[in-house]
């Protein structure tokens, strides 16, 4: 991947096989291993790409000194492995909600991004 670094790159790897290695413990425990769907198990591959696709939004974010700007860009490189955890985790349950989750999801990254971007503001 051109402007991203392999620091970075292994980073966002290993953190989408820890929210993935989690979703699975989280889940099993309160499900029962031996009753998580074949389908749940491979969702958490998504993770992977789920990380990668938004590896150039947090370097850029990092150096972005608009608030608002950078607070989107870190809600944006969140959405897609929060979105993977949360939807896998919530279609176990028999009461699932598509809108309800869905919403959780963008509530949570619109927080993360508020946070990391007053959190980690530019040098």
């Amino acid at each position: 991947m051109p402007g991203v670094n392999s620091l970075l790159l292994r980073s966002m790897l290993v953190t989408g096989l820890l929210i993935a290695a989690l979703n699975v413990v989280f889940s099993g425990v309160e499900y029962g291993f031996g009753n998580l769907p074949a389908w749940f198990w491979l969702a958490q591959l998504l993770l992977i790409p789920a990380m990668l696709v938004p590896a150039r939004m947090f370097p850029e974010a990092a150096a972005t000194r608009a608030y608002p700007r950078r607070a989107l860009l870190y809600a944006l490189g969140w959405l897609a492995p929060y979105a993977v955890y949360r939807f896998t985790g919530d279609a176990l349950r028999p009461t699932f909600n598509a809108t309800a989750s869905l919403f959780a999801t963008l509530f949570t990254c619109v927080l993360f991004g508020l946070i990391f971007a007053a959190i980690r503001r530019p040098q």
